[in-house]
């Protein structure tokens, strides 16, 4: 089982639009497919229709593995489970923190789903917390959706030095540029740039689109409500590219 976070220190970078495409297009590879929204806001599991997780507490006696399995629910896309997001989630941390090993044990979980999935897709809060340290050992590649700007490059710069820090290996973190716009010159320039000071970005690109803003509005991925669209064959690509690296 492989499992990809989808994860940036900002926020607005493209992180859940990542999320929900990717799931989707891994699904569409006969992966059968876990989607967890681990934040509060819940937008991931708004785009597939999925209401919010009910209660999101631990019961006496419960595993922290089987709250999240009692919360799985089934997407309109056989193949593709959706957990979704609570508010309860803005207090993951303090859960985790009365747990020993709390740093490990987001990966203790999830390995309990095994059996039952080829891929879990994590939608990560835009923050450095426990949860994120959790996340962070979890998953085997952490995708990092990066704008073309000052402020995008120095945050992924302190996501390297974060994991340099904890002595993490930083060959999980993936960056790849997201909400690009080519008219923009400072965009042009870090395109160039940016991939010699960090080699491990991905080629593919995703384009500043009103479509992918539109997924709001229908509700969809864009594989689904405008297949033809360049960015709908970008996420494709991309899917791609990330499943090269896993391999």
């Amino acid at each position: 089982m492989n499992i990809i976070a989808c994860y940036s220190i900002k926020g607005g970078v493209g992180k859940t639009a990542l999320a929900v495409n990717l799931a989707y297009t891994f699904r569409e590879r006969g992966h059968r497919t876990l989607l967890i929204d681990l934040d509060p806001q819940g937008a991931s599991a708004f785009y597939y229709r999925v209401s919010p997780a009910d209660h999101f507490e631990l019961k006496k006696g419960e595993l922290m593995g089987d709250l999240l399995r009692r919360n799985i629910r089934e997407s309109d896309y056989p193949g593709l489970d959706v957990l979704p997001s609570n508010l309860a989630y803005r207090n993951f941390d303090i859960m985790l923190d009365r747990l020993k090993k709390s740093r490990k044990q987001l990966n203790r979980m999830l390995r309990t789903l095994r059996p039952d999935y080829d891929t879990v897709i994590l939608d990560c809060p835009p923050n450095i917390t426990l949860l994120s340290e959790n996340v962070f050992n979890a998953a085997d590649r952490i995708l990092v959706p990066v704008i073309p700007t000052t402020l995008s490059e120095r945050t992924l710069q302190q996501l390297f030095e974060f994991f340099e820090s904890k002595k993490m290996p930083t060959t999980k973190i993936v960056p790849f540029f997201s909400m690009v716009q080519t008219t923009k010159t400072l965009h042009r320039q870090l395109l160039a740039e940016l991939p010699g000071k960090f080699p491990a970005f991905l080629q593919t690109i995703i384009p500043f689109t009103v479509e992918i803003e539109k997924m709001g509005l229908f509700r969809q991925p864009l594989e689904v409500h405008a297949p033809k669209e360049r960015a709908a064959k970008c996420y494709h690509d991309l899917s791609n590219e990330v499943l090269a690296r896993l391999k």
